[in-house]
């Protein structure tokens, strides 16, 4: 029993609920007990080391965890693909089964499955742990493939940390980051994408799709392979020099972690492994996710629990991530996945319709995670604003470093689709960007990958829409270009500005990319054109996608300045709902929005610390495709007020031209 649950304590309104909180964290502490007997958690998430096949200097040694097989033999070119006893595996007992053979059974290269037997039937396997899968161009059948390289990848960058808050996500997903109508690959990303990733500012790129998919419709979030690095886009080896050269740059890597559910496929994944649909998920109803087409894991069982703490450990020792973006955790947290849940009060979070063992499951990942690199990053995607999420554990919290602001991208779409212009209200987007738990950090966006899929639009084609076609270069412009380019820079500034943690953008959006991303299927005849990006666009400065882009670099750039911008408090200095006018301070800065579409506002003032103001960043400066109706080189000065002169306040007068947003830096301030 902890004394006092700190988590509470910063909430009264989570009181009623101690106990539930309490038992939660118990379980948790309990649950860790009974899988490592007291070991280190970091040293019991070791099964890639056990498990899977390696190489060592005498033999092969192959394991494998199937309790229901009867048994179980390698298959592969190395034995003509049939079954033979030389490539049979013993059983060692508690469903964990063996094979030692000599250094020419195989080698590198070579593909091989298990052939897997039981009571009434047999299939073909990939194995659990396979460290790499591959697919065949013909066939497209994935088989394993012996990988062990004469010679590892020696890291370059050793000793990497992420830098300093505020976090700066690039969120990026390789296949799609060529400029050409194919499957990019790692190197191709090192090259191309990386620098354009450095020069914008980001410091951290959050990775899509890594873990083996056998559809590359899905964006990676159907897996089947857990502790393979997709082959698709090329080897082990290029996604660890894309990782180094990311470091070396200074920028953090995350990848998308899915531990949400599975893909159904037996042959490839894990689905039906042993002859038996329960080995990793859930018996019955709750076998198959209602909404996704996939399977849900059962958190309960130990073997489980070791599978899926070992996959956290393995991406972070064997390929130096720096951390993790957790996929649907609303889903993993809730007995009803969260598919028709409100949770419109405290109460939606402690109704019995909470999964224990899952969120058991978190909180033990959170602590693997932080005890195997003290550095390591981690934001939960979770929409229903569970308390305690990105809160240490041994306070009550489950141990996330971040979670998503979701609400922000929904409040976005609702805003451009439903409310005319002369109805945004300024105090209401800026009570929006802060709404949230004080003592819980958050990554903020306005759009994601989430927002450019097929059936969804990016805020820049919601904006401009079929202008976009005609009308994006320099001279040609249309009042609705000129319209959502203006826009799209204020967005973004209000929401990068107001982060209590980090701030992400999807690969693209930051030049407003045209157009949705559609992977190849049937539907489309299998085509790459829109699954993508564009470069051309942005390296093209007679298109306003270079000015779109030259705001979001000069924006981050400004904003990573100041050291933990994201940790200073952000003061509200005027809001005027006729006037669509917002202002606030953060630091040395003041962020003053007009979100007027139809007024100018010369000589306007509002209250400010008293002193001396530059501009710094403005979204009407030419250079960003606006208008440049101010001049920026002219320094302001605040007019001392006798009523608010003991507050060192004063009035700040600007000309503050309709749909635009500036940023003014106190001079010579240290604050």
């Amino acid at each position: 029993m902890i004394k006092s649950l700190k988590l509470v304590l910063s909430d009264p309104y989570l009181k009623p609920y101690e106990a539930a909180i309490q038992g939660r964290y118990d379980y948790a502490a309990n649950k860790e007990l009974e899988l490592t007997a007291g070991m280190p958690l970091k040293d019991f998430a070791d099964g890639y080391l056990y498990f899977g096949l390696h190489k060592t200097d005498t033999n092969w040694v192959f394991r494998e965890w199937a309790p229901n097989a009867t048994a179980i033999y390698l298959i592969g070119d190395f034995n003509n693909w049939s079954k033979s006893e030389n490539y049979r595996l013993s059983s060692l007992g508690n469903g964990n089964w063996e094979g030692i053979f000599p250094l020419d059974a195989m080698k590198h290269g070579q593909l091989y499955k298990l052939l897997v037997e039981w009571y009434g039937g047999a299939g073909e396997r990939i194995p659990s742990y396979a460290y790499r899968a591959v697919q065949d161009e013909r066939t497209k059948v994935f088989s394993a493939q012996v990988w062990a390289p004469e010679k590892r990848y020696e890291w370059q960058c050793k000793n990497f940390k992420p830098s300093s808050e505020p976090l700066f996500i690039y969120e990026c997903h390789i296949g799609m980051a060529t400029n050409e109508e194919k499957v990019g690959s790692y190197t191709e990303f090192r090259q191309n994408v990386l620098p354009r990733v450095k020069q914008l500012g980001y410091n951290c790129i959050q990775i899509m799709a890594i873990q083996e998919h056998p559809y590359y419709g899905s964006f990676g979030y159907h897996v089947s392979n857990f502790f393979a690095a997709s082959s698709r886009f090329g080897t082990p080896e290029e996604l660890k020099a894309l990782i180094d050269a990311a470091h070396k740059m200074g920028i953090a890597v995350i990848m998308d972690l899915v531990h949400s559910h599975a893909v159904k496929n037996e042959q490839e994944g894990l689905g039906n492994f042993d002859g038996t649909p329960y080995q990793y998920f859930h018996a019955g109803a709750r076998r198959e996710h209602p909404a996704w087409d996939s399977l849900c894991f059962d958190y309960q069982k130990p073997s489980v629990l070791h599978f899926l703490l070992s996959n956290c450990k393995f991406w972070l020792d064997e390929y130096n991530f720096d951390g993790f973006r957790f996929d649907g955790v609303t889903s993993m947290i809730y007995r009803s996945h969260g598919l028709g849940e409100d949770f419109r009060g405290y109460g939606d979070y402690y109704n019995l319709n909470q999964d224990g063992d899952a969120i058991c499951y978190l909180t033990l990942a959170n602590k693997l995670i932080h005890q195997v690199k003290r550095s390591a990053i981690t934001i939960a995607e979770e929409m229903s604003g569970m308390p305690g999420l990105a809160y240490p554990i041994k306070d009550g919290g489950i141990g996330f470093d971040y979670r998503l602001a979701m609400g922000i991208p929904d409040f976005w779409i609702k805003m451009i689709k439903e409310v005319k212009d002369e109805d945004w209200k300024a105090g209401h987007i800026f009570y929006e960007m802060t709404n949230r738990r004080a003592d819980e950090k958050t990554i903020s966006y306005a759009e994601s990958h989430d927002q450019a899929l097929v059936g969804d639009k990016t805020i820049i084609f919601r904006l401009i829409d079929a202008d976009m076609y005609w009308h994006m270069q320099h001279g040609s412009s249309t009042f609705m270009v000129d319209r959502g380019i203006a826009l799209h820079k204020m967005i973004r500034l209000i929401t990068a500005s107001t982060i209590n943690g980090g701030y992400l953008n999807f690969m693209g959006n930051e030049f407003g990319h045209p157009e949705w991303i559609d992977f190849p299927r049937e539907g489309n005849g299998w085509s790459y054109k829109y699954a993508r990006r564009q470069w051309e666009l942005v390296d093209n400065q007679d298109f306003y996608y270079a000015d779109l882009n030259r705001f979001d670099a000069d924006m981050i750039h400004l904003l990573e300045q100041q050291k933990r911008f994201n940790q200073l408090p952000i003061e509200q200095l005027w809001d005027k709902e006729g006037d669509q006018v917002v202002a606030y301070k953060r630091g040395k800065y003041v962020f003053v929005f007009n979100w007027n579409g139809q007024k100018s506002f010369p000589d306007y003032g509002f209250l400010a610390p008293e002193g001396e103001y530059r501009v710094v960043l403005n979204t009407d400066a030419k250079t960003y495709g606006g208008f440049e109706l101010t001049d920026d080189s002219v320094h302001h000065f605040t007019q001392p007020d006798p009523l608010y002169q003991a507050d060192g306040k004063g009035w700040l007068r600007l000309y503050i031209p309709a749909r635009s947003a500036m940023v003014l830096e106190l001079c010579n301030s240290d604050k």
